[in-house]
């Protein structure tokens, strides 16, 4: 039997022939509605000639919605499975219980994804009620079910049967705050746990004080996603600060949380003990203005920080001057993003020795940061001595107070970035300006760029003159550049 087309496979995985050998059966994203259901028999039908079969994913295909029967009665010739994968497939209450029942027949299952199925929320206790103390479930994903706050409790008490439980994403279920002292509770039998991620959960001040009492046993955990629980502020205060004992994690995600000057002062004794810290986002709290400067100021005792993320935090300069004398000690920083915070503006200057040091830059954001023509000056010089060779995306976008010669040095020393992909100079919505002589010398080095693939211009409108210089670079280069900008004066 020939695969149709709509199949694709993991080319790590051989074969990938149809036969007992086969081990992955990928179908996402196929774009096939209720009028491709003339598959299923078919597809259905290879299951029990895959009796190798370990991985199964057919996520984000409506085809399946009220269909998963044709599936599930095929799961016993498929007893080996061990990853399945039925993300935003808008699955039934029928499916829901179909899907209850044959997990029963798949004992030795490791990841289980069921995100964006509204159909789930009410109904956990259904789906998972067949896994028992010693289950091999590694990976569960329940994003976006529209879970209960019952379902909430019946997960906190399932935790403590899945002891080789490695990633938990309960993200953008906003009803199960008020059940996560239970939830937590559960958590403390899940010593192997590496990934939680709450994100939008519905999480309270009170929500810290809670996981803070599970952090204790979660010694493995890597990532921390508690980002966008609005209600979150406060809720490092006072705290038995338990989130220093993780050791091993690598990524904090606090964007959006309202977090205030006295959560900050508690975050400037736990973070910088965090000595394998690589990521951390405190984006989007726009109350903490110049609360951070201690807190940055001690970025300098996390020396594996690669991604640093503060946009929109309202930054003044004192704090601006302490992260910019901080991440001089960060050398292997590869992300930084400062933008729409206006101190920055006429300010560069301070994050200079970071510039020319920096071997690892891949990502610098700036957009909307007041810059003026002494920054974008700053840049070309930086440039021009040899420094950000490792720069691939660079954004200058919403900074409309650059005169023409600020840019046109700029673009000068553009050509210095080899491994620059994309560039954003966008103006401000509200805005509307005419390119001038320095297009020309956009263009220019542009060409001396190997990798660029888009320049994002928008409301920039390029001179008449200059048209046909476009249409020629557009179809004299043989790669594919994407210029995105404002249409022609």
């Amino acid at each position: 039997m020939c695969l149709p087309t709509v199949f694709s496979y993991n080319p790590k995985l051989h074969p990938v022939h149809i036969g007992t050998e086969l081990y992955l059966l990928q179908i996402t994203n196929t774009g096939l509605t209720h009028t491709g259901l003339h598959l299923l028999p078919p597809l259905a039908s290879l299951l029990p000639l895959l009796s190798d079969l370990e991985e199964l994913d057919v996520s984000w295909n409506d085809f399946v919605s009220g269909t998963l029967h044709s599936f599930t009665q095929q799961t016993h010739p498929v007893s080996k499975l061990k990853v399945l994968r039925l993300s935003s497939c808008r699955l039934t209450t029928e499916d829901v219980q179909t899907l209850g029942g044959a997990l029963e027949l798949i004992p030795d299952l490791e990841e289980l994804s069921l995100s964006w199925n509204s159909q789930v929320g009410g109904k956990l206790p259904q789906v998972l009620h067949t896994f028992q103390q010693g289950s091999k479930i590694r990976t569960l994903e329940l994003v976006d079910c529209a879970l209960t706050p019952q379902d909430g409790e019946f997960v906190g008490h399932l935790l403590p049967k899945l002891q080789s439980l490695e990633v938990f994403d309960l993200s953008n279920n906003r009803n199960i705050g008020s059940s996560l002292d239970i939830i937590a509770q559960g958590l403390k039998s899940t010593p192997g746990l590496k990934i939680l991620k709450l994100h939008s959960c519905g999480l309270s001040p009170k929500s810290v004080r809670i996981l803070d009492g599970a952090f204790a046993f979660l010694d493995a955990l890597r990532i921390l996603d508690l980002s966008c629980n609005k209600e979150l502020g406060r809720g490092f205060e006072e705290v038995p600060a338990r989130l220093a004992l993780l050791k091993h994690l690598e990524v904090l995600d606090l964007h959006q949380c309202s977090l205030t000057a006295e959560d900050v002062t508690s975050l400037t004794q736990i973070v910088p003990l965090l000595s394998n810290l690589e990521e951390l986002d405190l984006s989007s709290n726009r109350a903490l203005g110049g609360s951070l400067e201690s807190l940055l100021s001690r970025l300098r005792f996390l020396p594996s920080l690669k991604s640093l993320l503060i946009n929109s935090c309202a930054l003044q300069r004192e704090s601006f001057t302490a992260l910019a004398e901080a991440s001089v000690y960060l050398p292997a920083l590869e992300i930084l993003d400062l933008s729409w915070n206006k101190c920055v503006g006429g300010n560069l200057e301070l994050l200079q020795q970071t510039l020319n040091l920096s071997r690892s830059l891949r990502e610098l954001r700036l957009s909307s940061c007041s810059l003026v023509t002494e920054d974008v000056a700053l840049l070309a010089l930086v440039m021009q001595t040899g420094h950000l060779a490792t720069l691939q995306k660079l954004d200058l976008s919403y900074n409309d107070g650059i005169c023409d010669a600020g840019w046109a040095i700029f673009c000068q020393n553009l050509c210095r970035l080899k491994e620059l992909t994309e560039l954003d100079i966008s103006l401000r919505p509200s805005s509307s300006q005419e390119c001038g002589q320095w297009f020309r010398h956009l263009l220019c080095a542009v060409t001396q760029l190997p990798v660029i693939t888009g320049i994002e211009m928008r409301r920039w409108v390029i001179p008449a003159l200059q048209e046909k210089e476009l249409d020629c670079f557009t179809q004299d280069r043989r790669r594919d550049i994407r210029f995105d900008h404002g249409g022609f004066q």
